[in-house]
């Protein structure tokens, strides 16, 4: 069933592709690049979801470390 799904939503992603980027192809080979897209798509998308929860807690830890060294530089010059 998931490889059926992966055709049916790659013939779709690859149809609405195609069309967004002006290209006239033929039945396979829409589907062909909707599914290499998907696939693609999908593992750059796994990707940047595992390395954005480490980096949103590092953008967080410096995003705390700025407030408290402003916090630190206006209280400390009174």
């Amino acid at each position: 069933m998931g490889i059926v799904l992966l055709i049916i939503v790659g013939a779709a992603a690859g149809f609405l592709a195609t069309r967004l980027m002006g290209m006239e192809t033929d039945i396979p080979t829409t589907i062909v690049l909707g599914v290499a897209g998907a696939l693609v798509g999908g593992f750059a998308l796994r990707a940047l979801v595992m390395m954005a929860g480490w980096m949103a807690g590092f953008v967080g830890a410096v995003m705390g470390a700025l407030l408290l060294v402003w916090i630190w530089k206006t209280w400390a010059s009174r």
